[in-house]
């Protein structure tokens, strides 16, 4: 094997281990929002149980109103989960990327 060929396969390994780490980094990256995503869900539904202990708040109880309510609840979940939540996505994330 002549240098120029020791050197071109030498660039290619490295280019692949960069591609593979590449991947490796999106696909972790992808774990980590699918986690977030699943405590956002459950963030949710514990706020909705948790709006349900409160009883009457006033507000009209018109269709308009439930929805934007429940959009309301919604959005407030998904941010406290992009907040870190309670945490419990890193654990599923890590657990995702263990297997």
């Amino acid at each position: 094997m002549d240098s120029t060929q020791l050197i071109s396969s030498c660039v290619m390994r490295n280019a692949s281990c960069e591609e593979s780490n590449t991947q490796y980094a999106i696909r972790n990256t992808q774990h980590e929002q699918a986690a977030k995503d699943f405590e956002s869900v459950l963030l949710n539904k514990l706020l909705d149980e948790m709006k349900n202990t409160i009883g009457d708040w006033g507000f009209d109880e018109d269709g308009v109103s439930k929805q934007v309510q429940g959009i309301f609840w919604l959005y407030l979940a998904q941010d406290i989960a992009n907040q870190g939540g309670l945490g419990l996505w890193k654990d599923i994330s890590e657990l995702i990327n263990s297997n």
